[in-house]
């Protein structure tokens, strides 16, 4: 098996990273992946298309940098690559910069709001 292809960085991953999550199939591989390594033929047992088909998901996620193939023996083995995901979680942490409304603390606000309108409407 030939070395794993080197993913590109900067944005060019950032969208290669995308654009694999964004398939259902291949986000059910990595949830798969998430539980333990598997062979090839594993990750394809699950699903309704070719053992081909399979691999060129794989392929994608491979591209991505998000999984890496390993062969041993006659056997290809899939795993997460615990990197993979780095460029897109602080990408996306960049949009949570923002503390996420207390919906408690904004219901009190809401209601001493109303009793002050209507302690100045009596």
């Amino acid at each position: 098996m030939p070395p794993a292809p080197v993913p590109p960085s900067g944005p060019d991953r950032l969208d290669l990273i995308f654009a694999a999550l964004a398939d259902p199939t291949r986000r059910r591989v990595m949830s798969m992946l998430l539980e333990d390594d598997m062979a090839v033929s594993d990750v394809a047992q699950p699903f309704e298309m070719s053992l081909a088909a399979v691999s060129k998901h794989l392929s994608v996620l491979a591209a991505a940098g998000l999984i890496r193939q390993e062969r041993r023996g006659r056997i290809t083995w899939c795993m997460l690559d615990p990197s993979g995901m780095r460029m897109a979680s602080v990408w996306m942490q960049g949009f949570g910069q923002f503390d996420p409304v207390d919906l408690d603390d904004f219901e009190r606000f809401l209601e001493a709001e109303l009793r002050e309108m209507d302690d100045d409407d009596a």
